[in-house]
């Protein structure tokens, strides 16, 4: 299968909105939400619709109005530096409110998601006081050294019946653990939720390459996991399609220009203006800089010109 780079931030933000698609109607989820006119993104903002949206979801238990998530790939390190910096989007979040005081500390939470447990990290609030309360499997919420309520996902250890879709964004899947997604994404109905598990299926298929070549050996497995790609597959095709005849269009707009500009060129010559003016004219009528209108003059030579057919007054 051709090797290339797992676009993991995607496939999160799916899983999210999966996760937690109980509760969805109450929530606002914000991709790659920026805290500045610079690239400074937070990974996924929800936002609660109001006080009264309960969060099914466990990992959604700590949820209040505002709720930054930050995503940690497999390849990706979450040390103590990763954590403040979550603290400060928090913190920038909170302050570029419309007021001040817009939104209020106790109403903002802090998720950090990782799917290996970062022993480092939990060795530095072993070693600094910080407390870590367990909320759950694979939850666990820190307590002193942060500004706003934080909780630490460790994906690897939520239990895999539960939460399928975030378990699925992992380079160590076993046969069971796809096979047990596919099963899932079939059951799905709306369309809405085909799309978000589309882009979980993707991350879970570039992540682990062999698993699925295992899968394309087994027929009823290669079937099934080929009709769940179709669609998008089609999407892709569709796209390209798309593209491809927008280009054409613009190639098809961009030729016809061309040959008005040669047509109005020879017809002017025809009736005896000098290059001179009919440089004037195809600028001002055809938008050219002046180096472009006499490319035009000298692609038409006067002995072209005439061969042109008589334009009729």
């Amino acid at each position: 299968m051709k090797d290339t780079k797992v676009q993991w931030h995607p496939g999160f933000a799916a899983a999210m909105n999966l996760e937690l698609m109980e509760s969805r109607d109450g929530l606002v989820f914000e991709r790659e939400y920026n805290l500045n006119t610079k690239p400074l993104e937070i990974d996924l903002l929800i936002i609660r619709k109001d006080k009264t949206t309960r969060v099914e979801n466990e990992i959604g238990h700590i949820f209040r109005g505002h709720n930054i998530l930050e995503y940690k790939s497999p390849e990706d390190h979450l040390n103590i530096d990763s954590f403040y910096k979550a603290q400060a989007y928090a913190a920038l979040y909170k302050s570029y409110g419309e007021t001040v005081d817009a939104i209020k500390a106790d109403d903002i939470t802090v998720t950090l998601v990782r799917e290996a447990r970062p022993k480092g990290l939990f060795r530095y609030f072993e070693e600094n006081g910080c407390q870590v309360q367990k909320g759950g499997r694979g939850i666990y919420y820190i307590k002193g050294a942060v500004l706003f309520e934080t909780q630490l996902i460790v994906s690897g250890e939520l239990d895999k019946k539960s939460h399928i879709w975030l378990g699925a964004l992992s380079d160590r899947m076993e046969r069971a653990d796809l096979e047990k997604l596919l099963e899932n994404i079939r059951t799905l109905k709306e369309e809405t939720d085909r799309d978000l598990a589309d882009s979980v299926l993707e991350v879970s298929i570039g992540a682990n390459k062999e698993i699925v070549e295992e899968l394309i050996g087994d027929e009823s497995m290669c079937q099934a996991l080929m009709e769940l790609l179709e669609p998008q597959i089609q999407k892709r095709e569709k796209a390209l399609e798309q593209a491809l005849l927008k280009k054409g269009m613009k190639e098809g707009i961009k030729e016809g220009m061309k040959k008005g500009i040669q047509g109005t060129v020879a017809a002017l010559r025809d009736f005896g203006h000098a290059d001179a003016e009919i440089k004037t004219a195809i600028m001002n009528n055809y938008s050219l800089t002046q180096e472009e209108a006499e490319r035009y003059l000298k692609a038409l030579p006067e002995k072209m010109a005439a061969q042109e057919p008589q334009y009729e007054n």
